[in-house]
């Protein structure tokens, strides 16, 4: 099992994705990873959802990953548990991801279910990561989602603050939303799943 402590910033990206691309290209970022992601999140059954905020479920939820990295011709699959601290007005001030890696995610499925889990959404992405001066940018196409951009920061990579990261994202002259600094995709995607049900 690893843990992995990190900082990020998510932004939403303004206009077309393919756009964005041509003018990371044009600013000699270059791709350093491609892959597509297939999450699928359960919680405990006994959730009281209907009483619970968006937040306060992920909070409870273990995420099934599939990662088909396409540059590197390999695929992934762990069982990860997040844990973020987050302030009232939605800042991420710190965060752990536990991962632990497995053969298969069927197998993992059937074993959260056997344990009284139920999956809750689904969220598939691909992303491409492109870096220039150590700073990687994770440009996020999520599936009847949104376009994001994450900027993510681990000690190996000099550790920047959360300050940094924002200077980092605005300095690059780029079509991004500058409201909300910490777009939360699972969130996002949750609130759509219980307005549907």
């Amino acid at each position: 099992m690893s843990i992995k402590e990190s900082n990020e910033i998510t932004v939403k990206i303004k206009g077309n994705i393919e756009d964005l691309y041509k003018v990371l290209e044009e600013r000699n970022y270059e791709i350093v990873d491609k892959f597509y992601m297939d999450d699928s999140y359960y919680i405990p059954e006994n959730l009281e959802i209907d009483k619970m905020t968006t937040r306060e479920i992920l909070a409870k939820a273990v995420i099934v990953r599939n990662i088909k990295n396409e540059m590197y011709d390999r695929c992934d699959k762990k069982i990860t548990f997040k844990i973020k601290e987050i302030d009232d007005k939605g800042s991420i001030l710190k965060q752990e991801a536990l991962n632990c890696e497995v053969v298969n995610t069927d197998d993992a499925k059937k074993l959260l279910r056997a344990i009284g889990f139920r999956e809750i959404m689904n969220i598939k992405e691909n992303d491409v990561v492109y870096e220039k001066d150590k700073i990687p940018l994770a440009i996020k196409d999520i599936i009847n989602g949104d376009n994001l951009i994450e900027i993510e920061t681990e000690d190996r990579d000099g550790f920047r603050t959360i300050e940094e990261l924002k200077e980092t994202v605005n300095g690059l002259d780029i079509p991004i939303e500058t409201d909300n600094y910490f777009v939360k995709k699972a969130e996002i995607e949750l609130s759509k799943v219980l307005n549907n049900n």
